[in-house]
């Protein structure tokens, strides 16, 4: 009787323990790996013109699936579902430019940074700017409610400058107001600065901003420690084997930058 008893116990300690997911062994028996990416976000994410997804997340989206010998599904999202759709587990996965942010960790998880962005000026021709020390005293347009506008207001402010600013609704209207001569530079990301000096022969690229850099991760399921470290290996082979810089200069132009914080070892 004692061993049926303890038997018994047994059995309900291993069906009262936790199920924890398992989004590697799912992906794999499923056959499918699911890719939330964001598609409005040119060159990192877009659709080309044949309205198909693109872009450096998408080849990053199909680089994994590779690595997993499954078939990518890309799931476009939004800048707000960028969580959600973790959490709800209708991606398995998401590459969209998402900040590492503590607050958001409480609600996903973040693999080490796949790449980092930065505010970049693209400048006229004939606007005489190299180094961001030549911005002063020159006209400086950005797109209003952004975060480079809200940025360079407050250097703005600190070199008395604030006449000079010109605020536009989006940042093709602050790129057209650039060529165009109507300001001498725009700020926007550094990962628009080759598409745009590519289309506009009269804007060049300019100087980089001061304010902090941008650290974003591929985002999976908080609790999915097994496919975060899967992830992370798989940043590691994009590095090493020189895939990251080929994506990057593809998309972005130039080296790629450096994923490791100084006196921070991953």
């Amino acid at each position: 009787m004692l061993k049926t008893m303890a038997a018994a116990a047994a059995l309900s300690l291993v069906s009262m323990a936790p199920t924890f997911a398992d989004t590697l062994d799912d992906v794999v028996d499923r056959g499918t790996l699911r890719c939330g990416v964001v598609l409005d976000f040119p060159p990192i994410g877009y659709r080309d013109s044949r309205n198909q997804p693109a872009g450096y997340d998408v080849d990053y989206c199909n680089d994994l699936a590779a690595a997993l010998e499954v078939e990518a599904e890309i799931l476009p999202v939004t800048w707000a579902e960028r969580l959600p759709v973790i959490v709800t587990g209708r991606a398995d996965v998401v590459f969209g430019a998402t900040s590492d942010s503590l607050a958001r960790a409480r609600t996903v998880g973040f693999t080490i940074p796949y790449a980092i962005y930065y505010a970049q000026g693209v400048v006229n021709k004939d606007s005489g700017i190299e180094s961001f020390e030549d911005i002063r005293g020159k006209r400086v347009a950005a797109a209003v409610g952004t975060v480079p506008e809200q940025e360079w207001l407050k250097i703005a402010a600190e070199w008395g400058e604030e006449g000079n600013y010109q605020g536009y609704q989006s940042e093709n209207e602050v790129f057209l107001a650039v060529a165009q001569g109507k300001a001498d530079i725009g700020i926007t990301t550094n990962t628009a600065v080759l598409p745009i000096t590519q289309q506009y022969d009269t804007i060049d690229p300019g100087p980089r901003m001061p304010w902090t850099t941008d650290y974003t991760s591929v985002v999976g399921k908080r609790e999915d420690v097994t496919w975060l470290n899967y992830l992370n290996l798989f940043i590691t082979h994009q590095v090493r084997s020189g895939r990251y810089q080929e994506l990057w200069g593809n998309y972005v132009g130039g080296e790629a930058p450096e994923l490791r914080i100084p006196g921070v070892m991953y």
